[in-house]
């Protein structure tokens, strides 16, 4: 994979479709590479007539890490950001939009849709929020505005037990494996049941590409020092459509609606049987819902350096007692998850972390470490698993 320099780090890239086409940048959740997203959910939307750009967030992957340390206090931190006071992180949701900002840069780009899932759907509103210029339509999948109400914030005590679980061993693939495959279980799309080969292949191949633990964690602590974010995502002017699992148990479908609610303009889409991951009976249903929404929100054919600014579509403002809920298809293979559990592939040992669907209110940036291109993860990069040429 080829690397950028943007906003002062290294960040592991990959680009598919046509250089022409307008482009889409993926911003992936809490912990995970940006080969997370499923390709045949990015071969869908190259389908549909767009340029696909996935990476790595700071902190994990192959981009940059912000140095060593031991693991931050992730119990104290939840419990002050719980009792609305700051907590202080080496950077926060800001600093990680405007690196995908930065990637726009270093690519050339001038204007993309955005889209992201989970944690990267926070990194996709404050984008559009921060670099209005730069957003053509924004698209956030499972995500939250930060909202500290319990209603809105909390997920079920057993999915928030599921991900604060460690494996048996956290420097062994198998068992990294294998306690993934126990988490998804319990925060999975319960309309779409995956074969269990097919979900062990995934992990696999996303624990061999790298997870990076105190990474996740510092993300984890940006989230909290972000705060609540309503005031911020009220200024958006993208055309934004909002996707939320009806039978999400770590962010609650109330949080979808609650984003799509404090949005201007915002439309939003609940699905049925849809939980926490990227179940593959709906990426292609995904993909044509995202590309009708990219199109009609930037008709133009292409957004990149030097071509004019597309006019937004309207769309209307949502309204919770107007939601749809669609049913759920058929179950196909191969689903991808999209947030890791903090315990895996730690390579020293560490206090047990907790990881945390909400963004309550109150923040504060601490001074950020020097950033260093790649960084030490436990596990071995991919050997022998394929994967696809991009384009």
């Amino acid at each position: 994979m080829p690397t950028a320099q943007a906003n002062g780090l290294t960040l592991n890239y990959d680009l598919f479709g046509d250089p022409a086409a307008p482009p889409i940048v993926l911003v992936m959740g809490l912990g995970l590479p940006g080969l997370a997203w499923p390709d045949v959910f990015v071969d869908a939307l190259v389908a549909h007539g767009f340029r696909v750009i996935r990476f790595d967030n700071r902190d994990c992957g192959h981009s940059s890490k912000l140095g060593t340390g031991p693991m931050p206090n992730l119990p104290a931190a939840i419990a002050k950001a719980l009792l609305r006071l700051r907590v202080r992180a080496p950077y926060d949701l800001d600093d990680m939009a405007a690196d995908t900002a930065g990637l726009l840069d270093a690519l050339g780009i001038d204007k993309a849709h955005v889209v992201g899932v989970s944690m990267g759907g926070m990194i996709a509103q404050m984008l559009a929020a921060r670099f209005p210029a730069r957003v053509l339509s924004l698209t956030s999948i499972m995500s939250s505005s930060g909202n500290p109400s319990p209603r809105v914030a909390l997920g079920k005590r057993r999915a928030l037990r599921a991900i604060i679980s460690r494996p048996a061993d956290p420097t062994s693939v198998d068992a990294v494996v294998n306690h993934l495959v126990g988490v998804f279980g319990v925060i999975g799309s319960p309309g779409f049941p995956t074969p269990l080969e097919h979900l062990k292949q995934n992990l696999e191949r996303i624990a061999r590409h790298g997870l990076f633990p105190l990474g996740t964690a510092r993300q984890l602590l940006g989230i909290l020092a972000s705060g609540d974010r309503r005031p911020a995502i009220r200024t958006i002017k993208a055309p934004t459509l909002v996707i939320h699992g009806a039978d999400d148990p770590l962010v609650p479908v109330a949080a979808g609606i609650d984003t799509a609610a404090n949005i201007p303009g915002a439309k939003v889409e609940v699905i049925a049987g849809m939980g926490h991951d990227f179940a593959p009976a709906l990426q292609p249903r995904l993909a044509a819902t995202i590309a009708a929404h990219c199109r009609a929100a930037a008709p133009a054919p292409a957004a990149t350096i030097g071509a004019p600014p597309a006019e937004p579509a309207p769309a209307a403002p949502v309204h919770p007692e107007s939601v749809q809920t669609a049913a759920a298809p058929a179950p196909e293979p191969l689903p991808v998850p999209f947030e890791a559990s903090l315990a895996t592939v730690a390579p020293t040992p560490s206090p047990t972390p907790v990881a945390s669907p909400f963004s309550p209110a109150g923040g504060d940036r601490a001074p950020v470490e020097p950033a260093r291109p790649g960084g030490a993860a436990a596990l071995p990069r991919d050997a022998g698993t394929p994967d696809r040429t991009p384009a």
